[in-house]
């Protein structure tokens, strides 16, 4: 037993379970905490100028890093401003201990200013939320929150921290949370009828999503669709958040389409689907016929939650486990169950799909070069440079997603998969606080945002942060002047003043934003770019420098045809 206050009760449990940042900005109510964090060398406190910034640093360092981030917030209104983050959070599944302090409880009856249910709040974008009500269940509640948020399937949980709470003193038990393995494999009858399903398949095929980049199986997934001859697609643009394989394998099918009816297309032709790490499936807007996985396809569906199973469609055998076990097991049993006549029919599967892939990726290539005299440049003109000088270790980060159209992955230039990072809940602003956290994480590796102008302007004060700090991270304003995704979607919906090209509250233009004047006011050297062949040159100095620095490129409006 450890005499010691609520507040650094808190802090030596984190630091305990290797806790080294915790990002916030502070308010009257996270002051005991703030003040104990001034004599607590082991951790860092990453000041942001608002919480949408904050939240989004934390949530990319989770992320790249693959530990527990901690979140502080002031109480019911930084916690307001941060929904938004926390619902990506909750969406993505990332692994956040997000706190806010509260009033203190002795004028809590009198419903003073500032306090609010923050527990109730907080609760549906969360895997639990509470509030510590006594200074002697500090130790319970952080370790119980430590083991919650990285418990598969990981996410965020919150705890409201009451400022009397946090200056109690107490003899208080700081035995640290335990380290769980928390891996368990699918069971092995399940594991034989899932080998035989898919040995036995005319022409499987595979989904794949963010979490099997996330539990580091992405070479198990990669054996399982060369054993099959398989495709892998990825989660449409709604949801697809990291690259669960690599995008130059002869096998990469590129991400499903968005629309339902798209999808069903483009499952049609498989008897058997393989689903592993998505939520099968999110969709975005309802299009009739509704159902995007074809009745025809015998699903074997992996993942580590069992309410994603079957969730929204029938799995004929469902693994339970982890991501890893659970396709290095599936891959050893179809070694086992396919014949030699199954296994030359996987190879010329593979051989066609990869002569398929190729060709298209070279129509792509003949296209993207004649849009490039363009000016402004076209979205495709700006990816395309981007894609020339990307290294190959480098973290990209997007936000922009009219603009990038996963041509980085279609022209096959990510050399590395965990690099990889866009929205997934798609709550505007992550994409600048989420670079940031991603290279707090990666010191070592150049890091690119590519953002919306719009999405940008939600948290531009990240931008001072990354001064603060000296994160060197490349942040590159896709920049249109309007919300295109807004004008692309009101086109798709027929209507009608849509039609006529007439919108309301969807252009930016009047006054049009000065990012480099803004970058610049918020200690973050930028320039404007308007020539190919001069952001080829920017970038790679950029990227292999060591400060912030931001780019503004004015590109084409023009229809982007994955939402038009």
């Amino acid at each position: 037993m450890t005499r010691t206050s609520g507040a650094g009760a808190f802090l030596e449990l984190l630091a305990a379970a290797g806790v080294t940042k915790l990002f916030g900005n502070p308010g009257t109510t996270e002051l005991p905490l703030v003040d104990a964090l001034a004599d607590d060398r082991r951790i860092d406190y990453v000041l942001g100028l608002q919480e949408i910034p904050v939240m989004a640093m934390a949530d990319g360092y989770a992320m790249a890093s693959r530990s527990l981030g901690v979140v502080n917030l002031h109480v019911s209104c930084g916690l307001g401003n941060a929904m938004g983050m926390l619902y990506n959070a909750h969406r993505e599944g990332t692994p956040l201990i997000v706190t806010a302090g509260q009033t203190d409880r002795r004028i809590e009856f009198e419903e003073p200013i500032l306090w609010g249910d923050m527990v109730g709040v907080a609760k549906p974008w969360t895997k639990w939320a509470a509030q510590v009500q006594r200074v002697e269940d500090m130790p319970a509640a952080v370790r119980r929150a430590i083991q919650t948020a990285l418990t598969p399937p990981t996410g965020p949980v919150f705890l409201a921290l009451p400022m009397d709470v946090q200056r109690e003193t107490a003899e208080l038990d700081l035995t640290p949370a335990p380290r769980l393995d928390h891996r368990v494999r699918p069971p092995a009858e399940a594991l034989r009828r899932a080998a035989e399903l898919l040995a036995g398949a005319k022409n499987p095929g595979i989904v794949a999503g963010s979490r099997v980049v996330e539990r580091d199986a992405v070479a198990a997934l990669t054996a399982v669709a060369e054993r099959l001859g398989a495709p892998v697609f990825s989660e449409s643009a709604t949801s697809h958040g990291r690259l669960p394989f690599p995008c130059a394998h002869r096998l990469y099918g590129q991400q499903l389409p968005l629309w339902a009816p798209d999808v069903a297309t483009l499952l049609s032709e498989f008897d058997a689907l393989l689903v592993v790490g998505l939520d099968l499936l999110r969709m975005y807007v309802h299009h009739d016929p509704p159902r995007a996985v074809p009745a025809s396809c015998r699903l074997v569906h992996l993942d580590e939650s069992p309410w994603q199973i079957g969730k929204n469609y029938p799995a004929e055998v469902g693994l339970l486990g982890d991501t890893k076990t659970g396709l290095e097991e599936l891959g050893a049993l179809l070694d086992a169950a396919m014949s030699p006549a199954e296994r030359a029919q996987a190879a010329e599967r593979g051989e066609r799909r990869g002569a398929a892939h190729a060709k298209v990726r070279a129509a792509l290539e003949v296209k993207l070069a004649a849009e490039r005299d363009g000016r402004p440049m076209t979205p495709g003109t700006l990816m395309s440079v981007v894609a020339s000088v990307v290294p190959p270790n480098v973290a990209v980060i997007e936000e922009a997603v009219t603009t990038t159209e996963h041509l980085l992955e279609r022209l096959g230039a990510l050399d590395n998969t965990d690099g990889y990072f866009a929205h997934r809940g798609w709550a505007l602003g992550w994409g600048l606080g989420c670079a940031i956290g991603v290279r707090m994480a990666w010191p070592d590796r150049p890091t690119l945002a590519l953002l919306g102008e719009g999405a940008a302007m939600y948290g531009i004060q990240g931008l001072w942060s990354a001064a603060r700090y000296n994160v060197p991270v490349t942040f590159v304003v896709c920049n249109n002047g309007h919300y295109q995704i807004l004008k692309d979607g009101a086109r798709m919906l027929g209507l009608p003043a849509a039609q006529q090209g007439r919108f309301v509250g969807m252009d930016l233009d009047g006054p049009a934003i000065d990012f480099v004047k803004l970058a610049e006011s918020l200690g973050v050297a930028a320039v404007r770019i308007s020539d190919p062949d001069e952001l080829a040159a920017e970038l790679r100095r950029s990227l292999a420098g060591g400060r912030p620095r931001l780019i503004d490129v004015p590109i084409q409006k023009t229809r982007a045809s994955q939402f038009g």
